[in-house]
């Protein structure tokens, strides 16, 4: 019985410490303004669209693209 008391109050301490971090983390956070909305909406479109080319440019690798370019240029 007093190992359930202590394991229950384990695991409210941890509940209770993950909640305060989380609760102050997000009152520090300041409103974004317009610029800001703007500055993130501009850095997300940047990381969509290197990811995109870092895709297809696997794609092609994997393909043996390169290889297929380079036989045909060496050969002609």
């Amino acid at each position: 019985m007093v190992y359930l008391v202590l394991a229950a109050t384990a695991v409210v301490s941890i509940v209770t410490v993950a909640v305060t971090v989380l609760v102050g983390r997000q009152r520090r956070r300041m409103d974004a303004g317009p610029q800001a909305r703007q500055i993130e909406a501009a850095a997300t479109r940047g990381v969509r669209d290197a990811r995109r080319q870092a895709h297809a440019q696997q794609h092609f690798n994997d393909g043996g693209g390169l290889s297929a370019l380079r036989d045909r240029d060496s050969t002609s």
